[in-house]
């Protein structure tokens, strides 16, 4: 008991979600006091009718560290919901499922009435306890009061997407990433212009203002609510979603190239064209995006996003516009990044 009370400990005192969640697959095999051979905790990710099983961690005995799917991982890969019925009843359920003969499967949900539905699953030879089974939807329960209290520090009160607050961590997470990519396809090369690279795109709504002068904040909100669902349904469930503030918000995303960064945001721009807001009826967007450079810092990659920005707004709004094509063409000049940009957040 002393055990899992310390490691209860620990886990509290994460701040890092992969950490945390390693940590909690981690408590599952080390505890003595569960019979646990195997530890995996899964989410649902996708649009309904479309979603698939992404693994956040997995952990086995034996194995030296927990790992992942990998956060960039293309999701036609993954397990669809229909081949693990057990998890699925569990979510609709909203209690433990178990499944097989032994070993057994127990299925512990997380979050069911969030936006996104997690699952502990964890592999034993014998049947889980009542006891067992008490201890760990206990765990859960802390384990999801944890990641509330992180999603109430880092996602915005109107939309629920990411707050600005947020981003600088998550850019320098997939700088690294980004690095390490380039490191170990191209050893010999400085640049990191791989298949893997990373997109900042910002997104303003166009004429925003007249929505608010002519229908109220109340029409307003709604109009933002609306476009963060539209963000949602149009961009990959591992895309990172922000609202900086206003009618601003910027999308951090791994592509392929530069064509895929421009197709996923043309296809948002699209979508929002397309969709009839109550009373307001047709909003637009204006969107700017630029790659992640080598030794980028937050602020110099939102500027150069932002810089593509003003000219799609300057020259008609309602388009998508590449930072490095309008610098190519002459419509833009290569910005002057400087040592400040890393007090920009």
């Amino acid at each position: 008991m002393q055990k899992l009370l310390d490691t209860l400990v620990r886990l509290s005192g994460l701040r890092d979600r992969e950490k945390m969640n390693f940590a909690l697959v981690q408590l599952s095999l080390e505890t003595e006091l569960w019979p646990v051979t195997a530890a995996r905790l899964v989410r649902a990710v996708g649009q309904p009718g479309q979603q698939r099983w992404f693994t956040l961690a997995r952990h086995e005995a034996g194995a030296t560290e927990p790992a992942c799917d990998r956060s960039w991982v293309d999701e036609a890969a993954l397990p669809r919901l229909a081949e693990f019925p057990h998890r699925e009843a569990a979510m609709v359920t909203e209690t433990m499922v178990r499944t097989g003969s032994g070993p057994f499967t127990s299925v512990f949900p997380i979050d069911t009435h969030s936006l996104v539905c997690s699952l502990l699953e964890l592999v034993s030879d014998e049947p889980l306890s009542a006891p067992v089974q008490a201890q760990i939807e206990s765990v859960v329960w802390i384990y999801q009061n944890l990641q509330g209290l992180m999603d109430y520090g880092e996602k915005d009160a109107l939309t629920e997407l990411l707050n600005r607050k947020s981003f600088d961590s998550a850019f320098h997470r997939a700088a690294v990433e980004q690095q390490k990519g380039a490191d170990l396809a191209h050893p010999d090369r400085r640049t990191n212009h791989t298949a893997g690279q990373f997109w900042l795109a910002v997104l303003d709504i166009d004429h925003f203002k007249r929505v608010n002068d002519n229908f109220g904040h109340l029409i307003g909100d709604e109009v933002l609510l609306l476009m963060a669902r539209l963000m949602r349904i149009s961009f990959r469930s591992h895309d990172l979603l922000y609202r900086f503030g206003g009618e601003e918000f910027v999308v951090l995303m791994r592509c392929a190239d530069e064509s895929d960064a421009a197709i996923a945001l043309e296809r948002f721009r699209v979508n929002a064209e397309n969709h009839a807001f109550p009373q307001v009826g047709t909003i637009t967007v204006s969107i700017g995006f630029a790659p992640l450079r080598p030794d980028d810092t937050p602020g110099s990659a939102f500027d150069r996003a932002d810089k593509a920005v003003y000219y799609a707004k300057a020259n008609g709004r309602n388009q998508v516009c590449d930072y490095r094509a309008l610098v190519a063409s002459g419509f833009l000049q290569e910005a002057q990044d400087t040592v400040d940009d890393i007090d920009f957040f």
